[in-house]
């Protein structure tokens, strides 16, 4: 089954073109099923490619999926025009009296800055608030799970000496969670990241479990033992070139930085990097929808409030 979006969203042109099945609003409203309803809060910068990268992962499920955006109306936009956000975007107050089976909250590169002083952390805070209450499971992405961390446990993060940039191995900790169902011993990962969040940490939290580890990277993915929330550390989301633009734009910005770790061939950038975590990633975000939203949300989503 397809993912429904708008039907003039500039990414269905690309996901078609990948013979993913996009439908669009009008014919969605003839098929009589539940969808699920997901709801995307999009911190990146290039809103439009994220988009392209989160829905071709959502569209590998047989469910019906209702997608909407979200993006922090409190913050200044310089990399998506206007126009996109007005025409495909919520601010909060448009969704707040709405409930939603999962909620997807992107990273966002200020992981070097405190919390507090990222100028939407008070809206993001009402957005953490209102989820508990509204949303049944929420999968939060690298400094989206640092946030979502600090504010529901109080789990500080910690700056690197260096950015951890590259292609990593992890190892899958916890093998009977239904997220990793059907996940090798060990899967690769990208990272993009100046910060880390301690195992030490996760570990005195008793509602919290690490599912996932890498002996270079650290901590991968992180679950809420109800399985209403999920926190994954690196980008598994990301393009093959991904890496290599920020790279790139790191270098010509004359920021030091190191050639992505294990992602170039022979380190060579010249050389078009190999696509090695896409299989990892369908699988992990597929496990998402099915096991901790489907199957468990309830169909009538106002009964999130009385739970």
């Amino acid at each position: 089954m397809p993912i429904r979006v708008p039907k003039e969203l500039p990414a269905i042109k690309v996901l078609e073109k990948e013979k993913i099945f996009v439908m669009d609003e009008d014919r969605a409203m003839r098929q009589d099923i539940r969808p699920l309803e997901i709801l995307i809060l999009n911190l990146m910068p290039k809103k439009n490619e994220t988009e392209v990268q989160l829905l071709r992962l959502l569209s590998n499920t047989p469910l019906q999926i209702n997608v909407e955006f979200l993006h922090a109306s409190t913050h200044e936009t310089k990399n998506t025009s206007n126009e996109h956000l007005n025409r495909f975007y919520h601010e909060f107050e448009e969704v707040k009296e709405k409930f939603y089976d999962g909620l997807i909250i992107t990273g966002a590169p200020i992981e070097q800055m405190p919390f507090e002083e990222v100028d939407y952390w008070s809206e993001l805070e009402m957005i953490f608030r209102w989820s508990k209450t509204h949303v049944f499971s929420t999968f939060h992405i690298c400094w989206g799970a640092q946030a979502g961390l600090y504010y529901h446990h109080n789990i500080e993060k910690y700056l690197l000496t260096e950015k951890l940039s590259g292609i990593y191995s992890h190892e899958v900790l916890s093998p009977t969670w239904s997220i990793l169902k059907g996940f090798d011993d060990c899967f690769l990962a990208p990272h993009s990241r100046y910060t880390e969040v301690k195992k030490s940490d996760i570990q005195k939290i008793d509602e919290l479990e690490v599912l996932a580890e890498s002996e270079e990277a650290g901590l991968f993915l992180v679950g809420n033992k109800n399985h209403r929330a999920f926190y994954a550390m690196g980008h598994l989301e990301y393009d093959r070139d991904t890496l290599q633009q920020e790279f790139e734009r790191d270098m010509k910005k004359g920021i030091k930085t190191e050639t992505p770790s294990n992602y170039f061939p022979k380190d060579d950038t010249s050389k078009i990097p190999k696509l090695r975590w896409h299989m990892a990633a369908s699988l992990l975000f597929s496990n998402w929808l099915n096991y901790a939203v489907y199957q468990n949300t309830p169909y009538n989503l106002s009964e999130l409030l009385s739970e």
